[in-house]
């Protein structure tokens, strides 16, 4: 879940004109950083050794 903060901080770094789906993309970006890290505290990730077996897979 995203904070006040970093949706303000988001949003700052923004250039002085800027269009919604810019925001948009940028609060999508973020949130799936903090997804990401949360899953990794969790440890809910793919260890290396499964992921090079996966991946060609996943490229196919």
């Amino acid at each position: 879940m995203l904070t006040k903060e970093q949706v303000i901080g988001a949003i700052n770094k923004l250039p002085q004109e800027f269009s919604i789906e810019e925001v948009i993309d940028e609060l999508i970006l973020l949130e799936k950083i903090e997804t990401g890290l949360a899953q990794s505290k969790a440890n809910n990730v793919i260890p290396d050794e499964e992921l090079d077996k996966e991946l060609p897979e996943w490229l196919r």
